[in-house]
């Protein structure tokens, strides 16, 4: 330091002493202590360091660390690290301090600042005072510099280091920083306390080799090698290696008789002072390492696996001495680790042991002296040859690259050259020389990306040499990860990729012309701009600006086709000569017309910069016309990090962008100047912002990006976060360890945001970007797609889709909402630009429910043109709207993963945090067929899987309009309303009002189900059309010539086929006139004589008729609770109504959204017949699952050439019929489950709340969201006899599908053989024939569609509530109960008996249908719970029926006749109430008989048991009931109250255990004895077992007169009954 620099710090040093305020508990002595320590403390810190700092900092920082150092076990170095704290040190300072006192020695300061390093750690300052202190034997600190130690002190020369970090928060960081440095001063005392043992050892080594050469000799080493090994020992012993450790070791054979190397305890030093546990074990030596054990060398030169902690970061280098025993055989290694000294690396090789030897040897081979001039060529090059390299290699490999590298001189070039590790291929050594002109950066860059891609993924050292000598060398050392080897390359090859890494008035205008471009192109360039530049350009700008303004322009014309130059436009970011720091100037070059300010001015202030002045030139250029150049002065940039041509770079390419429309230009770009950011990763934050404003964000955008501004640092984070996520080109190895890290970084840096807002918005980014699971940011398209998981992103708007994919770019934003990995819905065009993603929310709840029926769980995608053509023709608009479409589904595409040959194939360059995802199937949902067949072009053209099944409904797929699919859908709700109520829609006439006309394709298929239908009004957006008195025929006949026609409205109806006081009115009319017909049937007062449209529309909505149709778009129907803007609909706020003001008595949604959930629930309550939409409609969605699912099994049919694309359309037209029949079958069995559920609403409300508990307990359900009654409102009905409503019950009938469904899934069931026909079933007739059958069988959701169809069939069968039950009294599995339904529906033959019920529609009534249905139900439940009880679960369901088919088939038809006493008369009695409501005898005598034929599966069960004949054992079983009056006792216990679940499961428990007793007494009976007649064998065993039969016989007489049937008392009776078999 220079004597100015030391006054300087005197000076700091002494004002800080004199102005230091000491505070706490700090007393004067300390104070004085820690001001007399200053100089010495700061004896070798530049001034400049601590200039600035305040004197608590100055002074403070000594006085902690002396604090500190005040007590130190001798011998042992102390470390802290911590943030200081004003309230606790006193003082503080923007950084983290790591302090140290340790016992002084070489290497701290590096060996600690290398180790910082590693930790990724920046080091802003080191303090490191050396200084002789006095301590007391316990090591407290009593004197700083004694003269002496004095009395009791022990003089110390320590190091005291102080290392001013980057500030730290996380007190874990702190931990591993402080463990860290410990663990490295260990090594550095190690290695300075061992330092002399060590060399002594190198040096007695040697000797020992001197005075006994012969044994060496023995075992076959040369002796000029033990000569040269002694020189190389005593060599590295004088100062040319440092010694860092020693140890040595026996070679021997282990257990399984190979080499192996094990160290010798005790014999350890330095950083091998300390044996590790395993010292006394051994390894076995690689193949490769094991031959080099052995073979007759003194010396194993190389480089060990492990860097030094100690001095520098490099790897250490080892040095083996060979131990030989008397005989000369090798048994055991002395090793040395350590480092060569630079002493070592730059003398003379000539005077170095082994290295003057091969330079001798290869002076030999190459033929030269050593003083002829390629002698001395040779010499020079292998003196600066690296030398660990020059020890190691052989003299052959060393000669090979010396002669090819001494032909570069005749050949200008660059040439490989590669020395692998002979032990075990941990390393490649490569040397790559080049002319020194030719050497950069860039090519060192270049040539390491190409030599990492070669070792895929190798850690890599390099160094450089370039000297005086016409060729640069390059060193880099490739190194495998721990534990791996290199692979072996084609050098050849790699040579050449690595060849080719390595490959400027008049006048002054004039030769810099010539100077930039050439004489010849010069020439060129001045005719073609010479001309048209004007002197107000010559003025100002030097010639040199000029020929930078031709370069730019002739890089833009050249770069651009000529036909499309006007408009082209380029920019430049340059700095003058002698400008100020921070000033910058903007050129902007224009060909064509020129530009305007206002255009410009936003998109440079968006980049965050002032515009101070603006100076425009034209000039004109031959063959391209005028050209404008504007320069405009900048105002000064913030100071920034970035180096200037990067700072040029990202500004000039983001107004580009941004101008080119690339890019959106806004307060985002400022991150460009204050954040280093580039365009395109600003594109990744302004995505991720305007996706969290989607996503209920209050904060505008613009706010977030200036969040950002002011916070660069984690923005910049966030953006390596996103990139360490995503960038395929980064290695996958460790990806999920830098993203850990990044993550806590960012949430570390968090910690010092001081505003909560700006907290919480860096935290959404944060969590948005750790959500997303795949990008298309690195496939070079011109927008941005997030494929997220939102469920991970706190506070995001209920309910949460499963998966989500964002588009953006400047022209559109959309979002497809995934409830299920297996997901499928309509995507819409929305003109919701703030709010599309709750318009698409609000979408995907009604289709989540709706697609409960279908193998895809529900999904919704929707998006926004942001650029339409102000005032532009329709078609012109459109146009826009298809392109932006396309963006939208190709973005959609970019992150779904494809299936080639039934393997799945990801998206390219697209780094994957999610399974395999391939199932991406899309609709129009406000549109025409044109944008399917838009969507299933870019499928096809892509290869997608699912080629034109893409996206159902285009051209090639079923027209769901011309199948009315929809409406018929709906039509069988219609149907089943109206037959409850005893009217056959089909036969009787029945008033409607509606909502749509004929051209719809819900209303007009839904008004054509029924030739009686008397549609007495409807409207649309354009008319309401009146027909008070319609006659059934001829208005069918004049609406179905409307469905008819291209396009209708009402006005197109025949005006003199409507009835007196009708008529068609238009919705844009002042008023309307109301006639007579139209009050009476709109029933109006008698005072209405006219209405307004909007007035109309509620009297339509209103009125007294039989159906209320909606087939339109709008809700249109509210609660009394409810809000007009809480329905969020808008645009019918005028005309909507509330449900208790609805006279209708059944409504049918055709359409969706017609009417609100709490609508629907408070009509229903009043007495309305209804369902809900999703449940109406779902026919539509239905048939274009199969549509989906038809299509990618003839797909694979086609690719494999078993079927051509035409023959292949025929056959899926063909199929259409079927398949209505096969979706409308769902739709008919919805109604039938709906219409149980409300038939048991009262008495099963108590298992209906438990049931929605459980399903909101299971995170599956949320009551409120989905208006399903609170536990509170349940009570009120409770107490009222209420129970659930029909939309509600719809609600819980899609949701207990959607939650079967899933956990079926996870199960194996649908391997299942006996399910193969629940597959082949889906599929319409045609498709299951043999020829098909293969493809079938391998459909690629071949597991979904199975599990789709048995929990649509269990469920619609079973009710709502029948697995949940089951579960909750058994605890058994989704799985399991869906396995014993399908046994018991099958051994019981349940199916042909619904068949059976199904057919008596309309001739018997429902109430009497659901009666039979319901005790169907009964059996099917107990006969599964049966099996749950009584078999080992999982079967397999074949062997499962087969066991019990042939004994039940052979006791049905003859149980009634095998039924005795009260079993007897109560079948009868059920027989004659069945036949009683007009059911069929055979078929009530079958439903009259379920309830003992539950005992079958008992009886088959103790056939096989006793092995009697299964006959022999029923007539046994129903006599001894009668004999034991048994029968009598099942009936009290099934007349037990169900009044809560306790109750109910006790009834259930009871009743099934006293079936068991029955049938244990069958089986002991049966047992008793030889085989008699029943009543003899039961008399027999009466008599065996008198006195228990007596007992419990007098026990049961008791509880009879008692007359008390209670649980209690019942539970005694069974007991008794029991009681006759143990």
């Amino acid at each position: 330091m220079s004597g100015q620099s030391d006054v300087h710090l005197q000076k700091l040093l002494s004002d800080a002493a004199a102005k230091w305020s000491p505070k706490g508990n700090i007393g004067p002595e300390e104070a004085d202590a820690v001001r007399s320590l200053l100089p010495v403390y700061y004896r070798h810190t530049d001034p400049e360091e601590i200039n600035g700092r305040s004197p608590e900092q100055i002074c403070g920082a000594v006085q902690a660390h002396h604090a500190f150092g005040a007590q130190r076990s001798l011998g042992r170095a102390k470390v802290r690290a911590y943030t200081p704290d004003a309230e606790q040190e006193g003082w503080e300072q923007p950084t983290s301090v790591v302090e140290i006192v340790t016992d002084n020695a070489p290497f701290l300061v590096s060996s600690v600042t290398m180790a910082l390093v590693d930790l990724g750690v920046g080091v802003r300052l080191v303090v490191h005072p050396q200084m002789t202190v006095g301590r007391d034997l316990e090591g407290r600190l009593r004197q700083m510099d004694p003269e002496s130690g004095g009395e009791k002190l022990l003089p110390v020369e320590e190091s005291w280091i102080r290392a001013e970090i980057d500030p730290q928060s996380d007190p874990d960081r702190f931990a591993e920083i402080t463990a860290r440095l410990e663990g490295v001063l260990d090594d550095v005392r190690y290695v300075d306390e061992d330092a002399d043992k060590m060399r002594d050892r190198a040096v007695r080594i040697a000797d020992e080799l001197v005075a006994d050469p012969d044994r060496l000799v023995a075992g076959g080493v040369d002796p000029r090698e033990i000569d040269e090994s002694v020189d190389f020992l005593r060599w590295t012993a004088e100062n040319n290696f440092t010694l860092m450790g020693y140890r040595e070791y026996s070679l021997v054979k282990n257990e399984d008789g190979d080499d192996s190397l094990r160290p010798d305890p005790g014999s350890g030093l330095g950083i091998l002072r300390m044996d590790s546990s395993t010292s006394s074990g051994s390894a076995a030596l690689p193949p490769e390492i094991r031959a080099k054990a052995r073979e007759p060398y003194v010396l194993v030169l190389t480089k060990a696996n492990s860097r030094s902690t100690v001095h520098r970061p490099k790897y250490l280098d080892y040095i083996g001495v060979k131990k030989f025993d008397a005989q000369g055989n090798i048994v055991g290694e002395r090793r040395f680790l350590g480092l060569y000294t630079p002493q070592a690396n730059t003398g003379s090789i000539s005077r170095i042991p082994i290295m003057r030897r091969k330079q001798a040897e290869v002076l030999a081979l190459a033929g030269f002296e050593a003083d002829s001039y390629d002698g001395r060529d040779l010499i020079e090059l292998l003196e600066t040859f690296p030398r660990e390299e020059l020890l190691q290699i052989p003299v052959g490999e060393l000669y090979n690259i010396v002669r090819g590298v001494l032909r570069l001189r005749e050949r200008r070039g660059a040439k490989l050259f590669m020395r692998r590790d002979p032990y075990g291929g941990r390393y490649m050594s490569c040397f790559v020389y080049m002319p020194r002109d030719q050497y950069s950066t860039r090519v060192r860059l270049d040539i390491q990306s190409v030599l990492a891609e070669a070792f895929h993924g190798a850690t890599m050292d390099h160094n450089v040499l370039i000297g005086s000598a016409p060729l640069a060398r390059l060193y880099l050392v490739a190194r495998a990860q721990p534990g791996q080897t290199l692979a072996d390359i084609d050098q050849v090859a790699l040579e050449e990729k690595v060849r080719q890494a390595a490959r400027s008035w008049t006048v002054d205008f004039e030769e810099a012309l010539t100077e930039a471009f050439g004489p010849v192109r010069a020439t060129e360039l001045k005719d073609r701009y010479a001309g048209g530049l004007t002197d107000t350009y010559k003025v100002d700008n030097t010639p040199a600006t000029a020929i930078s303004d031709i370069a730019e322009l002739e890089e833009l014309i050249a770069g651009t086709d000529p036909e499309k130059l006007h408009g082209e436009s380029s920019a430049v970011l340059y700095r003058t000569e002698g400008a100020e720091p921070g000033h910058h100037r903007f050129r902007l070059y224009r060909i064509g017309e020129p530009i305007t300010l206002s255009r410009v001015m936003p998109v440079l202030e968006n980049l965050g910069v002032e515009v101070v002045d603006e100076w425009p030139y034209d000039i004109t250029v031959r063959d391209v016309g005028r050209v404008w150049i504007y320069d405009f002065g900048l105002g000064r940039i913030a100071e920034t990090d970035l180096a200037p041509e990067r700072l040029k770079t990202l500004f000039e390419e983001t107004f580009d962008a941004s101008w080119r429309d690339l890019a959106e230009s806004d307060r985002f770009n400022a991150l460009v100047v204050r954040a280093g950011l580039d365009w395109r990763q600003l594109t990744v934050l302004r995505a991720y912002a305007k996706y969290l404003r989607q996503a209920g964000s209050t904060f505008t955008p613009d706010y977030l990006a200036d969040v950002l501004a002011a916070n660069v640092g984690i923005a910049n984070l966030l953006v390596e976060l996103f990139e360490v996520r995503f960038d395929p080109d980064q290695p996958d190895e460790g990806r999920d360890e830098r993203i850990g890290a990044l993550t806590r970084k960012v949430e570390s840096e968090l910690e010092s945001v001081a505003s909560l807002d700006h907290d919480r918005i860096l935290r959404s980014f944060l969590a948005a970007i750790g959500a997303t699971l795949r990008t298309n940011y690195y496939q070079g398209h011109p927008y941005l797609v997030f494929k997220l998981d939102p469920q991970r992103i706190p506070d995001m708007p209920q309910p949460c889709p499963r998966l989500e994919m964002y588009v953006y770019s400047p022209r559109v934003e959309g979002v497809h909402l995934r409830f299920g990995r297996v997901a499928r819905g309509g995507l819409r065009w929305s003109d919701r630009l703030e709010d599309f993603r709750t318009e698409v929310l609000g979408l995907v709840k009604a289709q989540m429910v709706k697609n409960s029926v279908i193998v895809p769980n529900g999904a919704k995608g929707g998006f926004v043109c942001k650029r339409l053509p102000q005032n532009g023709t329709r078609e012109e608009v459109m146009a826009e709207v298809v392109s932006c479409y396309k963006q939208f589904i190709g973005g959609l595409l970019d992150v779904t993963d494809n299936l080639v040959d039934d393997r799945v194939v990801h998206p390219e360059r697209t780094v994957l945090h999610d399974g395999e995802d391939s199932y991406m199937v899309v609709a129009a949902d406000k549109g025409t067929a044109t944008f399917s067949d838009i969507a299933n072009s870019i499928s096809i053209e892509r290869g997608f899987w699912l080629g034109d099944a893409f996206a159902s409904g285009g051209s090639v797929g079923y027209d769901h309009k011309g199948m009315g699919i929809t409406a018929r859908g709906a039509w069988e709700s219609v149907r089943y309303h109206f037959r409850e109520m005893g009217v056959n829609v089909q036969e009787e006439p029945f008033t409607v009002v509606g909502i749509g006309d004929m051209s719809g394709d819900v209303f007009g298929n839904g008004m054509l189900r029924s030739q009686k239908i008397r549609l007495v009004a409807a409207f649309d957006h354009r008319h309401v059309f009146l027909d008070p008195d319609p006659d059934p025929h001829t208005s069918w006949v004049e609406r179905k010539r409307l469905f008819e026609l291209p396009r209708s409205t009402w006005e197109d109806y025949d005006p003199k086929l409507i009835s007196e006081g009708g008529g068609v009115h238009p919705r844009t009319a002042k008023s309307v006139p109301i006639t007579p017909q139209v009050r009476a049937a709109l029933g109006l007062a008698d005072d209405v004589e006219s209405l307004t449209p909007d007035e109309l529309i509620q009297a339509v909505l209103t009125a007294p008729v039989d159906l209320l149709w909606n087939g339109g778009i709008g809700t249109y129907v509210k609660a009394d609770t409810e809000t007009h803007a809480e329905v969020g609909d808008k645009a019918n706020d005028q005309v909507r109504v509330n449900a208790r003001e609805l006279r209708a008595k059944v409504i049918g949604e055709g359409g969706n959204l017609g009417m609100t959930q709490r609508a629907r629930i408070e009509y229903a309550r009043e007495g309305g017949r209804l369902n809900a939409d999703f449940i109406d409609n779902s026919a539509g969605v239905d048939t274009s699952d199969h549509e989906v699912n038809i299509k990618i099994m003839l797909d694979h049919q086609v690719r494999s050439g078993e079927l051509d694309k035409d023959e292949r359309d025929r056959l899926f037209l063909d199929m259409t019929d079927e398949v209505a029949e096969l979706v409308l079958g769902t739709n008919y069995s919805q109604n039938t489950v709906l219409a149980a559920a409300r038939k048991q609403d009262d008495q099963m409300l108590h298992v209906h709340s438990r049931y929605m508990r459980r399903l909101e307990r299971a995170g599956v359900l949320d009551r409120e969201q989905e208006n399903l009654p609170s536990d509170k409102a349940i009570a009120e009905r409770r107490t009222t006899g209420q129970g659930l409503t029909s939309p509600e019950f719809a609600t819980l009938l899609s949701y207990t599908k959607i939650d079967l469904k899933e956990k079926v899934s996870l199960s194996d069931l649908a391997e299942d053989p006996y399910l193969a026909d629940a597959l082949t079933e889906y599929f319409p007739t045609p498709l299951r024939s043999e020829r098909f059958a293969k493809a079938v069988a391998s459909h690629p959701l071949r597991k979904e569609i199975i599990v789709n169809q048995v929990v649509n069939q269990m469920v619609n069968r079973s009710g709502v509530t029948f697995a949940f039950r089951l579960n909750e009294e058994l605890s058994s599995s989704a799985a399991d109960i869906t396995r014993a339904y399908l046994v018991a529906q099958d051994v019981l033959r349940l199916q042909q008996f619904w068949e059976r019920v199904e057919e008596l529609d309309h001739r018997i009534s429902v109430d009497s249908q659901l009666a039979l249905l319901l005790e169907t139900r009964k059996l099917a439940e107990r006969a599964s719970r049966w099996l749950l009880r009584n078999r080992t679960f999982p079967f397999d369901i074949s062997s499962e029926i087969g066991y019990f088919a042939d004994g039940v088939g052979e006791i049905l038809p003859r149980l009634v006749e095998l039924l005795r006493g009260r079993d007897k008369e109560a079948f009868v009695e059920r027989r004659d109430r069945y036949m009683s409501m007009g059911v069929p005898t055979d078929l009530a005598e079958q439903v009259a008989v379920m309830v003992p034929a539950y005992s079958t599966l008992d009886l088959v069960e103790i056939a096989q048991r006793t092995e009697r004949p299964v006959e022999k054992v029923a007539e046994l079983y129903f006599e001894l009931a009668d004999r034991l009056n048994i029968s009598w006792w099942r009936e009290k216990v099934i007349d037990l109250p169900r009044d809560d679940r306790w109750s109910t499961t006790a009834r259930a428990s009871l009743r099934d255990d006293l079936y068991a007793a029955h049938a244990d007494l069958t089986a002991r009976v049966l047992e008793s004895g030889p085989e008699k007649a029943p009543a003899d064998l039961i008399a027999a065993w009466m008599e065996q077992n008198r006195e228990q039969v007596e007992r419990a016989g007098i026990t049961l007489s008791e509880i009879q007169e008692h007359e008390r049937f209670d649980l209690a008392t019942l539970s005694v009776a069974l007991r008794s009954f029991r009681s006759m078999v143990d």
